[in-house]
């Protein structure tokens, strides 16, 4: 019943979106009317090369007009967003749902794990699809915004992404991309799933061995403080695997869709590191470890 409340409730939510993208437009046909009068306003005022009490006051009204045009469309496109937003957390809710109630089955053997390529690409479509933090003027980033860490009381929920320390094989220990399956308040522990090994290996850590991924990426342009710098010390989930390591920053993002360039500790190279590499903001976290001197 849950299931199908859920596709109800997102079938509302895509119908409202849709009502919501056709104002957007709306709004935006009946803001170029405006925008068209202040340019041909400024033609007219450098062709007479002056600027009389007319002009500045016919200019005055028509940016007053631009500027109540353009939050009204703002005030739509957040609306949008917000119905985004419920879409993406209802679908993923909805994912979780059916994986409890069909896929763990003591009695069921564990789904086959997924082929290599398919998991890259979703993992690449997770990048690109995390939402970009837009304020408003003032606001501040919030924590998991780009670098910004969790709050120190942050418990990730159910289906959360995050960074997890656990014993390998070998016995040596390494930060793995994970899901969250369950934490429990009493043991102060987390239940995660390898993501490469979905239906097969589950690891039960403490909070210390947990950090959750950035639920939002940072806008360079506004909110630059919010990425991390030059040189600064992360951990950084190396291109093709699900892994993550050690690794400096070598460039941050410049624009919204953009991607760290990192540099990876690699003994194989006479500095230490490795070449430039590409790591989504999504798949950048800090790396509370000492540098390697």
């Amino acid at each position: 019943m849950a299931l199908v409340s859920a596709d109800t409730r997102i079938s509302e939510l895509l119908s409202e979106l849709h009502q919501l993208i056709k104002q957007t437009q709306e709004e935006r046909s009946r803001s170029e009317h405006n925008l068209v009068n202040i340019q041909k306003t400024h033609e007219r005022m450098q062709t007479e090369n002056k600027i009389s009490p007319y002009y500045r006051t016919k200019l005055r009204g028509l940016y007053t007009t631009a500027k109540a045009d353009a939050e009204a469309e703002c005030n739509i496109l957040r609306r949008s967003l917000d119905k985004i937003a419920e879409i993406k957390s209802l679908l993923e809710e909805r994912r979780i749902a059916a994986k409890i109630a069909g896929l763990y089955h003591d009695s069921e053997p564990p789904r086959k794990t997924m082929r290599r390529g398919v998991l890259m690409t979703l993992l690449q479509q997770s990048a690109m699809t995390l939402p970009l933090w837009i304020g408003k003027p003032g606001d501040k980033p919030p924590p998991l915004c780009g670098a910004i860490p969790a709050a120190s009381d942050y418990v990730a929920k159910p289906g959360d992404k995050v960074a997890a320390r656990v014993k390998a094989v070998d016995g040596d220990e390494q930060w793995i991309l994970a899901e969250v399956v369950s934490y429990s308040h009493a043991a102060n522990k987390y239940e995660v799933d390898d993501i490469d090994e979905e239906g097969k290996e589950r690891h039960t850590l403490s909070r210390r061995r947990i950090i959750p991924l950035p639920q939002w990426k940072a806008n360079p342009e506004t909110d630059p403080e919010a990425l991390f710098q030059k040189d600064q010390l992360v951990l950084a989930l190396y291109p093709q695997t699900t892994c993550f390591y050690r690794a400096l920053i070598h460039t941050h993002p410049q624009r919204p869709q953009d991607d760290y360039s990192v540099l990876f500790e690699d003994t194989s190279y006479a500095d230490g590191y490795s070449p430039p590499l590409n790591v989504a903001q999504r798949y950048v976290v800090a790396c509370k470890e000492p540098k390697k001197k």
